[in-house]
Parts: C-alpha cells; structure tokens; sequence
C-alpha cells in the first residue's frame, strides 16, 4: 500500500466566494483520502484538521485580526486602492515563502500545492529551498484577466513572475483545456500541464434535497406541474447574461416557463426591470443570496438549469451542481464548456449571446417533460462514473503528485500520466 502524502496547501483566498468552495471541497477530498494536508493561508478555508495542531507551536499563517478559521477578519473587510492592493500582493509574495518555510520545518512535505495568485512565488521558492515538487493550481490567466478589467498596476512585474512560475512549476494543473492553452504562451510547459476541472459532492444532492426541492416549489408558487421552472444560481454580473433567459420567456411555445433566480449583484435590478418591459414579470422568482446549504434543495426544484454565458476558460461550479441534480442542463456552445457539457448526451448547448438558439433547446425540454428527466438522470450518470467530483480531483492530484515524485527518483509511474490527464 502506498503511503499517504505530505501536501503543504498554499492560497492567498481571502473572499468566501466559489474559490474558497474549491480549496475547501479539494483538501477535504485529500484529506478523505488518508492523505495529510497542511493549509498554509491568509485565511484558512479548510476545515480544522488534526494535522494543524501537530506542527508544534509554529502558528498558523492568519491575518491579523483573523480567527484563524471562520475567515471573518481584516483581510475581507479590508477596502484600498488598486495600486495599493497590489502592492501588498507584492509584498506578500516575497514574504510568504518565509512563513511557508516556517510551517514545513516540522510538517515535512512531500509536495508543495499552491493556488497561483497574481505577483506571488512563494510556493516555487520554496519548493526549490525544499527540493520537493510544485504543484501550480491555475483557474484563470490572471495577468490577462486582471489587466482586462483595468486593474493591473505592475504589468510587467506581474507578467515577469507569471512566466518565471508558470515554466518552474513541476506541473501545472489547469481547470480546462481552453485554459491550458492560454497558460502556455504565458510560460507554462503543454507537456507538464494536466486539466484537472471542478467538482461536486453528489452526496449532497440526495432523495432529501429533492424532497425539500419539492416543498420549495410550493412555498415559491411553483406547484403547478403545468409549469417548466428554468433555474440559475449565482452571483449576476452583466456579463452573465441572464437577460437572455428573460427574452427566450417570451418567444411562442414556452409560455410554461418560470425563471427561478438564486443568487443576488449587480445585474438583478435590471433583469427584474427586462422583465418588466417584456410583461414577463410574474413568471420571474427571485430568492436572493443563500447559503450553500440550501443550494442543493433549490437547484432539485428547478425543471432544467441554465449558464447563460461565462468567460472562455472557467470550469463553472455550478455545472457540476446541476449535473449532479439530475437535472438537465443548457449551456453555451464554447470550447471550455463543451469539454464536459455533450450535446443531447449529458446536456444541451444553445449558440452563443443567441436568444432563439436557447429558444429553440429549451422548447425541446418543455415539450418533452420525460426526455428532459432523461437528460438530467444522464448528466449525472455522466458525472458519477466520470468521477467528476472532489473526491475524483483529489485522486488526480494524487495521481499527478506520485507521478512527479516518481520522475524525481528515477522511475514513472506506468499509468499516472495517462491517467492525469484524461
């Protein structure tokens, strides 16, 4: 039997958002796996571990005025200005590796495990000071995507230490193929790069969440059997485009829709006001934020579910949320969804920023009530046997890891790469 890892976990997380979900959900699956983790963070995300505790009085990394563990502190309260912001990343990023350093004295690791952020190498100094392997978790190019909204003061500072990680990671894990490929002219290596997506615990979607997603649907005023509930959850931004969702409610054949909104920001007024000017208001539910309890009671309310856009790159947590609700899924028809979403296999994919695209595939659900059960119990048999879940990206980081290690002693793992990289 192999024996467990050491994995140091690096992150500069201070937001409870969908990325505190992802380091959260991913060393809990390590964890489960007999393997010991080390959170090393600003703000913990994880949930307390044993391991924490045996380190032998070298403190966690917190911020000040942090808990060490709800992750209620300073550091989310804290509001600055760009530039400033950006140079305490960089300040961070040459001092973390000390206290990275501080806490692998007496843990040990096998492997170093770093989220990458922007201006940040602590984890490949260390892991360099170590001799151990980097493993770079990557979910966005974040120079690109940082200087697309206005907000990178450092450009070439920032672009320099991007390559300079990027190309001296052991390997690189990318949450999709599309942004594999962005990764690559940035300076990561194609060859030591694996697509390891997003998860879910299908566990949580279980015959009681379907039962209180029946009770929701009578306390919301959607009891009807007659009506076809179309959902999405999340945070709406404009770009999101949940105003498509709300003009598709109006073309001729899908006048049973209900469109139940989860989630809260920017975007809702003026999908509430759309809804409005189109006479479709009354067919629109919103419940606000909630907290990720509920989710799994909601989402098996919905009668089908709904991305109506997301970037080029993103491996959507909500995909997996739906898929694992049995309950069948639209999408837009881009590289990094498709990926995972099949058309008429495990889900539905509608043309881009395309109104009667989406139109047209949610009429087919609503005119054939059974086929779209189908659909859904399909997505997430897709999901189950794939082990697309926390537990499965746990097992492909493992995976990853043996095989770097054995690289490092002279002898590949025979299936490891393979395998990784399915």
């Amino acid at each position: 039997m192999k024996r467990p890892l050491r994995i140091l976990y690096h992150h500069r997380i201070r937001s409870d958002d969908g990325q505190a979900v992802h380091v959260r959900e991913l060393i809990r699956g390590l964890r489960g796996a007999g393997h010991e983790v080390l959170e090393c963070a600003l703000v913990p995300k994880s949930d307390p571990d044993p391991v924490e505790t045996a380190a032998e009085g070298v403190p966690a990394v917190a911020a000040p005025g942090s808990d060490g563990g709800s992750g209620a502190g300073l550091w989310q309260r804290l509001q600055l200005p760009r530039r400033a912001v950006e140079l305490m990343e960089i300040v961070y990023g040459r001092t973390a590796a000390r206290r990275l350093a501080a806490r692998a004295a007496a843990f040990r690791p096998d492997v170093v495990y770093e989220r990458h952020a922007l201006h940040c190498a602590a984890g490949l100094t260390l892991a360099r000071r170590l001799g151990v392997p980097l493993l770079l978790e990557v979910n966005a190019p974040l120079c690109d995507e940082v200087e697309r909204f206005g907000q990178l003061r450092f450009p070439r500072l920032a672009r320099r230490n991007e390559r300079r990680v990027l190309g001296g990671a052991d390997r690189v894990l990318a949450v999709s193929g599309a942004l594999k490929e962005m990764l690559v002219p940035c300076g990561a290596s194609a060859e030591r790069t694996v697509v390891i997506p997003n998860g879910v615990d299908p566990g949580r979607f279980d015959a009681a969440a379907r039962s209180r997603g029946a009770a929701l649907r009578a306390q919301l005023g959607l009891g009807d059997p007659a009506q076809f509930v179309l959902g999405f959850v999340g945070y709406m931004r404009p770009w999101n485009r949940v105003d498509l969702a709300v003009e598709a409610m109006t073309k001729p054949g899908l006048e049973a829709v209900r469109l139940l909104l989860v989630g809260e920001g920017p975007a809702l007024p003026d999908v509430v006001e759309q809804a409005e000017r189109c006479g479709v208001r009354d067919r629109v539910v919103t419940v606000g934020a909630v907290s990720p309890g509920e989710v799994p009671g909601l989402v098996t309310a919905f009668d089908a579910a709904l991305i109506p856009a997301l970037n080029g790159y993103a491996s959507p947590l909500k995909l997996f949320d739906y898929l694992a609700a049995a309950v069948p899924t639209l999408g837009p028809d881009q590289p990094n969804l498709a990926e995972l979403l099949q058309d008429g296999r495990n889900g539905l994919l509608f043309e881009v920023d395309d109104v009667e695209s989406l139109a047209s595939r949610l009429r087919s659900l609503v005119g054939d009530r059974d086929g779209a059960r189908r659909l859904g119990e399909a997505g997430r048999r897709w999901l189950v046997e794939g082990d697309w879940t926390w537990s499965g990206a746990a097992r492909r980081v493992e995976r990853v890891a043996r095989e770097v290690l054995a690289e490092r002693n002279g002898s590949i793992a025979p299936d490891a790469t393979a395998e990784a990289r399915r």
